[in-house]
């Protein structure tokens, strides 16, 4: 019985980073992936040397899949966090990595956390 359970478990954290499957995004299909406003993200454009989305010659913003991810650890510095944009940037530089491996770990665990919510939600449901 518990095996199965690990088993069922192992299927069921799936580390989901979006749907990043092509290589370029406009802003608004950034900012609804993150659940931030447009705005948010071209303030952070400017603050931050490591987002850098191509544009068009309209001016139109297009996000690369890394673009993505380095807003993911912008969006976890400071809004998961709290730090500041001056801590938070200064934090990329000194810990790039680790911040990129916190994030992934956090936004797995609210992931698994969501689902077995579902489950339990569902399990009183049947009740």
């Amino acid at each position: 019985m518990f095996f199965a359970f690990l088993g069922f478990f192992s299927t069921f954290v799936t580390v989901k980073k979006g749907s990043t499957d092509k290589k370029y995004y406009k802003i608004g299909d950034v900012a609804e992936m993150l659940g931030l406003p447009a705005s948010t993200l071209r303030f952070w454009e400017s603050q931050f040397p490591t987002v850098k989305p191509r544009r068009n010659a309209k001016g139109t913003r297009y996000y690369t899949p890394d673009d993505i991810e380095a807003l993911r650890m912008v969006c976890f510095l400071v809004k998961e966090k709290g730090l500041h944009i001056e801590a938070a940037q200064q934090e990329l530089k000194v810990n790039r990595e680790g911040v990129s491996r916190k994030a992934e770990a956090v936004a797995a665990l609210i992931d698994v956390r969501d689902r077995l919510q579902n489950l339990l939600d569902s399990l009183h449901k049947l009740r």
